[in-house]
């Protein structure tokens, strides 16, 4: 009975703290203290668990802060836990408008567009969708089985095979949201500014330079290796579909 007494009162003092820290926060915030503020909403962060508001307002800090890099990286992480939230939305879309580089895409249009759809919203109210497609689908080829009536056998097999193809387009859907929701092979730059290498290295010479970019540019990490002496790791990243380089890891932000 003690032990749940005491893991009862560590429960209520370790969310009590977290209360505390958003409110001071919030206050550090309004005070224009941005950059204690944003530490404060990372600690609230890592002790309650993160959510689409906290990494909104993380995002806000950094963004008041100047930090550009980190509050893409905040708002990006915002809609991965909720793709609708249209405040996260817009503030990335601001944010993104004030970086320097403009890359071209790095992936197909039709690649793009199904993402831009899949991420309306979350991945599981497309495996909704497409399990009450097929769910139709099934009445539809029972009713083109079971009736004799010729209208309704129309109604069932036209309507049931366009319902098939709708779930099998909710999956595809539902694939793509999840994979954009959990994978770690998207990167920001945070450093004002990182010339990237042809080797996973710092260039010694012009020769090995590849290219320059600046705080807030996407990156697509394809693969990544050890660094050695600061270096922590470096990252074998695609710019775009014409630009391919070596980045230090120090010099990023995963999503």
């Amino acid at each position: 009975m003690k032990k749940l007494a005491i893991l009862l009162v560590g429960i209520l003092m370790s969310v009590t703290g977290v209360k505390a820290s958003v409110a001071d926060a919030d206050s550090a915030y309004m005070a224009d203290d941005f950059l204690t503020a944003a530490a404060l909403y990372q600690e609230a962060i890592d002790s309650l668990g993160p959510s689409p508001e906290r990494y909104y307002n993380l995002g806000n800090a950094y963004y008041r802060a100047g930090l550009n890099g980190m509050a893409i990286v905040s708002y990006e992480r915002a809609l991965r836990l909720d793709p609708s939230n249209a405040d996260a939305k817009d503030n990335l879309e601001f944010v993104n408008s004030k970086i320097t580089d403009r890359t071209a895409a790095s992936s197909s249009l039709f690649s793009s567009a199904t993402d831009k759809i899949a991420g309306t919203v979350h991945p599981n109210v497309w495996a909704w969708i497409a399990i009450g497609c097929f769910v139709l689908a099934l009445v539809g080829v029972c009713v083109y089985f079971l009736t004799d009536a010729v209208i309704l056998r129309k109604i069932g097999f036209f309507g049931g095979g366009l319902l098939l193809i709708l779930a099998i387009i909710g999956n595809v859907l539902a694939w793509r949201g999840t994979r954009a929701a959990v994978g770690s092979n998207s990167a920001v730059v945070v450093s004002p500014s990182v010339i990237l290498s042809t080797t996973p290295r710092q260039p010694k010479d012009r020769s090995e330079e590849a290219l320059l970019l600046h705080e807030g540019t996407k990156l697509e990490i394809l693969d990544s290796i050890p660094g050695t002496g600061k270096d922590r790791m470096w990252y074998d990243v695609k710019v775009d579909n014409a630009h391919r380089a070596w980045i230090s890891s120090d010099a990023v932000e995963i999503i």
